[in-house]
């Protein structure tokens, strides 16, 4: 595993793209469980945390048996399913943790003054932007890592998912332990250890966002994100 890391005045490990580049080739061949395990062994815990979908908790299962007092959080957008704030009620519960709640800084009125009635049909990407993306950059702001939970099976647009990398647009390191995985992987996970999950994904939803932009999957369509922004061309929020 690479070592020698740049250092800062108050003798913080930085780390460089290049090396990186390295960790990830090392990392290509780890489980999930390992790849936390370099988190938790090069990043305190206040400097890392996982960001929360709620669609299924394999990752934060794996998380939390590896290090209880991880962070986890989630971005409140105002509009999401109630089926996805259930397993959030769950998770805590079942955990015995508080999922750290982050919302936009902008009210829905006041995107609705900025934007129009329905901003997120008019222009998805400003929507996103200032329910997700925003709120996501202040968070991240405080952080060195964060994980995420994407793969990539999950699409074109993530196909080519480094297991770690540098993120230019927040400006820290990006982790996704389950890169490698597929969805028969997550699923395998999720019964062995009989975990909860979110009952949207039995009704045809195999990616969950927000109300007004998440549809079910219809037959034929191979991509599981293929049901999110629906007439339009974006196929991502912007958080990736």
């Amino acid at each position: 595993m690479v070592k020698d890391k740049e250092m800062t005045q108050d003798n913080e490990k930085v780390w460089t793209p290049e090396e990186l580049a390295a960790v990830n080739a090392e990392l290509e061949s780890k489980t999930p469980e390992e790849v936390i395990r370099w988190v938790i062994e090069n990043f305190a815990v206040e400097d890392f945390a996982l960001a929360c979908s709620f669609k299924e908790l394999a990752l934060l299962d794996m998380l939390l048996k590896e290090k209880p007092d991880a962070r986890i959080f989630y971005i409140d957008t105002g509009f999401h399913f109630k089926e996805t704030l259930d397993l959030k009620s769950k998770i805590e519960e079942l955990y015995d943790i508080t999922v750290e709640r982050h919302v936009p800084e902008v009210s829905l009125d006041d995107m609705e003054k900025i934007g129009g009635p329905k901003l997120w049909e008019i222009d998805p990407d400003k929507c996103c932007t200032i329910r997700k993306v925003e709120p996501l950059r202040k968070v991240l702001s405080a952080l060195k890592l964060w994980m995420t939970g994407i793969r990539r099976d999950q699409g074109p647009t993530r196909a080519g998912i480094p297991i770690i990398s540098w993120d230019v647009k927040f400006g820290l390191v990006k982790i996704s332990p389950l890169a490698t995985w597929t969805k028969k992987q997550v699923w395998d996970y999720i019964v062995e250890h009989d975990l909860p999950y979110n009952m949207l994904l039995d009704n045809g939803y195999p990616s969950i966002g927000c109300v007004p932009c998440t549809h079910p999957v219809v037959d034929g369509e191979d991509d599981d994100r293929a049901g999110r922004w629906s007439g339009h061309k974006k196929t991502e929020c912007g958080l990736h």
